[in-house]
């Protein structure tokens, strides 16, 4: 007997967390019946799981793919709004779900598995895994404002965790500062609100790397699957 929301994520239908979230909107189902309790438990052997009346099953083979998420659209599966998504791009007939999430207006990478352990692993906060960013803002960045950002700054009512934070250039011509930003955390739209906190908006917003994992050279919109080296690497971090 497991719970509902390891079997969903062991099914590759999304992480444990938002597993809880499907229970709580009622789309899951066990022999018919929907689920309304969070701790649920499921007998892989005898009981039939749905999500939105599709059958699901927990994956024996594990898929872990790297994919260059371009600007202009969300990491869901769908959207009311009916704007793009990431699922647009990607041709695979395994049932994957990215491990954490780019808005909207940012680009760069992301790691989707059919692995809800390891999606669970390296979204756990407490794990503190580094992901870095290429961000450009308007104006300039000077030694105060930086030192701000490395400390921590006010985002929602908390305090971030130490940062690094390199400026890389600054255009006189544009105006626009170029810098290279590493945080060990995953809250919502975390960077942007970093720099509004110190008055500067961001214009452009990349992740270039999680932990040791890096885009190389995919293009925007493009995936490819993870190396068995860097497969070992994502589980011992």
């Amino acid at each position: 007997m497991i719970r509902i929301n390891k079997y969903l994520a062991d099914s590759g239908v999304c992480s444990r967390r938002n597993a809880d979230k499907l229970v709580e909107e009622g789309r899951v189902k066990i022999n018919n019946v929907t689920v309304t309790e969070l701790g649920k438990t499921v007998n892989e052997n005898n009981d039939t799981v749905t999500v939105d009346g599709i059958a699901v099953k927990p994956v024996k083979n594990y898929m872990y793919v790297l994919f260059y998420k371009p600007k202009g659209c969300i990491t869901t599966a769908s959207d009311e709004k009916g704007r793009k998504t990431i699922f647009d791009y990607i041709d695979l007939k395994e049932r994957l779900f990215p491990i954490g999430r780019l808005d909207y207006d940012s680009e760069g990478l992301l790691i989707l598995t059919n692995d809800g352990a390891l999606s669970q692993k390296i979204s756990h906060p407490s794990n503190e895994i580094p992901k870095t960013y290429i961000v450009k803002v308007e104006g300039d960045m000077p030694e105060h404002k930086l030192a701000q950002l490395r400390k921590g700054v006010l985002v929602d009512g908390e305090k971030t965790k130490r940062s690094k934070v390199k400026l890389l250039e600054y255009s006189e011509d544009t105006k626009i500062s170029r810098l290279e930003v590493t945080i060990t955390e995953g809250r919502n739209r975390q960077v942007r609100k970093m720099f509004e906190a110190v008055e500067r908006n961001v214009i452009f917003l990349k992740r270039v790397a999680v932990g040791e994992l890096r885009l190389g050279g995919l293009k925007r919109g493009g995936y490819r699957l993870l190396k068995d080296h860097e497969i070992e690497y994502l589980k011992k971090m």
